[in-house]
C-alpha cells in the first residue's frame, strides 16, 4: 500500500509540474565575491517553444536577448553562447527554480522565484541628513543651444556672502545630481563636505535624469559639456558667488568634460579630475576590459581573443569620418565573421550609438593641452575602470607638454573608482562597502581647493 501511495504522489507531482506556468518574470540574486546582483529573466511562450530576455537592474540594463530558451521535463535552460552565459534550473513543486548561473566557466548557485527578491541593504553612514548647517537652494538653468533645462542644488556656506564655488560633473551614464549608484550618493557627500569648508557647490541632474529635461540617449560628451557650461554661466549671475574663483570637479567621464570647458573658457579658475581618463576612448576601454576580465577570472586565452576582436572593431570606427550606414556595414561584415547575425546586429547597434562612437574617438590630451589653470588629478590605486597609473601618467604628460606649471598628480592607495576604501577594486564590491567616499580623498580635495581659493 505504501508503495502505491508513493507512486500516486509521484504521478500527481508530475502533473502538477506540467501544469505550472514557466512564462513570466523570474527573479534571482546572484552572489559573487561578497556582493549581490539582481537578475530578472523574462520568459515567454511562443508557437515554436520559448524566448527570453534578461534584465540586470543594478547595472541599469534591460532587455538583453537570450539566444536559447528551453523548458522540458521541468528543466529551464537559458543561454547566451556568445557571452558564455547560461542558466540551468529545475522548477520544483513550490514554484521555485533551483539552479546554477554560469559565465566564462565560473558557476554560482542562484534560485529563481516569481516573487520579487530584495537584496540585503547596507548602511550608508556618510550620507548627510537634514537639517544641514548651511544654505541650500533648488535651482534651474538652461542650455540655450540645445534647449535643455537642467535642475540642481546650489549649496552655500551661508545664505548671504561671497563664496568660491565648484560645479560637479558626473561620470558616464545618466546620473542624478548626487551621482547616485547602488544607494551611494558620492556627490551629496562631497558637496556636504566642501560646503562645510566654506566652498559653494552646484550639482545638477544630467539631461533626461531627475528633474532635468532633454534626451540623454542622444547626447555626446560634447553635448554634456554644454550643459556644464550653462551651469557655469548660471553661477556668474549669482551675487553670492565670487566670479574669480569658479572651479569644476569632474569624476570619470566628468574628468574628460572638465578640461574641455577649462580649455575654452576664461571663467574656470581651477579644476579637479577624479578618476579621469587620460587615454583616448578606445585605448581606455581596451585596458578596462582586460583588467576587469582578469579580476573576474576569465581565462587568459579568452581575454586575448577579446582584445583582438574589440581592437579590430575600434580600428574600423577610428578610420571612419562619419557615423553612417557605410560604417555600420563595414562593422557588420567584421562582426559577422565571428558571431551569428543576431549578436552581430546588437553589437553594431551599441558601438555605433552616438555616445559610444564619439567617446571611442575622444582623446583627452587634446583638451588637456589647452588647460592653463591649476589642476589636481586624483585616482585610486585599485581603480579597475580607469586604471590609475597609465591614466595619471597620460594626464601629467599632456599638461606638462602644454606648459602648465600648476599641476598636482596623486595616486591614493587602496581606493577604487568611486574613491572607496576597498579590497579588490572590483565594481562588484561597490554595493557592499558602507563607505561612500574616503575621508582621505575628501581631505585631499578640500585642502587643495582651499589653497586655490584663498
Amino acid at each position: 500500500m505504501t508503495k502505491i501511495i508513493l507512486i500516486l504522489i509521484t504521478v500527481l507531482s508530475s502533473f502538477l509540474m506540467m501544469g505550472q506556468e514557466i512564462s513570466g518574470k523570474w527573479n534571482g540574486v546572484l552572489k559573487v565575491q561578497g556582493t549581490q546582483l539582481r537578475l530578472i529573466f523574462n520568459v515567454n511562450k511562443t508557437e515554436n517553444g520559448y524566448n527570453a530576455t534578461m534584465d540586470s537592474p543594478d547595472q541599469k540594463v534591460t532587455g538583453i536577448p537570450l539566444e536559447k530558451a528551453t523548458f522540458e521535463n521541468s528543466i529551464l535552460k537559458l543561454e547566451i553562447p556568445s557571452a558564455q552565459i547560461s542558466y540551468v534550473g529545475t522548477l520544483n513543486k513550490d514554484n521555485i527554480i533551483v539552479g546554477t548561473f554560469t559565465q566564462n566557466g565560473q558557476s554560482f548557485e542562484m534560485n529563481l522565484s516569481k516573487e520579487v527578491i530584495q537584496k540585503q541593504v547596507y548602511a550608508r553612514p556618510q550620507e548627510p541628513q537634514k537639517s544641514f548647517p548651511y544654505y541650500t537652494e533648488e535651482v534651474k538653468f538652461e542650455n540655450k543651444t540645445d534647449h535643455v533645462t537642467l535642475a540642481g542644488t546650489l549649496s552655500l556656506p551661508k545664505k548671504e556672502g561671497n563664496f568660491p564655488v565648484v560645479i560637479l560633473i558626473t561620470g558616464s551614464g545618466k546620473q542624478n545630481r548626487d551621482e547616485e549608484i547602488l544607494r551611494h550618493k558620492p556627490f551629496l557627500v562631497l558637496s556636504d563636505y566642501l560646503t562645510k569648508k566654506g566652498i559653494a557647490v552646484l550639482r545638477f541632474d544630467d539631461r533626461g535624469a531627475g528633474e532635468s529635461s532633454g534626451d540623454y540617449t542622444k547626447a555626446t560628451t560634447i553635448d554634456l559639456a554644454r550643459d556644464v557650461e550653462a551651469g557655469v554661466n548660471y553661477l556668474k549671475t549669482r551675487k553670492e558667488i565670487n566670479k574669480s574663483k569658479i572651479g569644476s570637479i569632474g569624476h570619470s567621464e566628468g574628468g574628460v568634460i572638465a578640461p574641455i570647458i577649462a580649455g575654452n573658457s576664461k571663467d574656470i579658475d581651477f579644476i579637479v579630475l577624479l578618476a579621469a581618463p587620460g587615454l583616448r576612448g578606445d585605448k581606455l576601454l581596451l585596458v578596462q576590459k582586460e583588467i576587469l576580465e582578469r579580476q573576474f577570472g576569465v581565462p587568459e586565452n579568452d581575454i586575448q581573443k577579446g582584445q583582438e576582436f574589440f581592437k579590430g572593431a575600434y580600428e574600423i570606427i577610428l578610420a571612419s569620418s562619419v557615423n553612417d550606414e557605410k560604417l555600420k556595414n563595414n562593422l557588420s561584415s567584421y562582426v559577422q565573421s565571428k558571431f551569428d547575425d543576431k549578436t552581430a546586429k546588437s553589437f553594431v547597434e551599441q558601438i555605433t550609438n552616438v555616445w559610444w562612437y564619439n567617446f571611442l574617438r575622444m582623446d583627452p590630451a587634446i583638451s588637456l593641452a589647452k588647460v592653463k589653470c591649476p589642476v589636481l588629478a586624483l585616482n585610486g590605486s585599485k581603480d579597475l575602470q580607469v586604471p590609475s597609473t597609465v591614466n595619471l601618467e597620460a594626464i601629467k604628460e599632456a599638461l606638462t607638454k602644454a606648459g602648465n606649471k600648476n599641476v598636482t598628480i596623486k595616486e591614493l592607495p587602496g581606493l577604487n573608482h568611486l574613491f572607496q576604501e576597498c579590497k579588490t577594486g572590483s565594481p562588484l564590491e561597490y554595493d557592499t562597502i558602507e563607505q561612500t567616499f574616503s575621508p582621505i580623498a575628501l581631505e585631499e580635495i578640500s585642502n587643495w581647493l582651499l589653497v586655490q581659493t584663498k
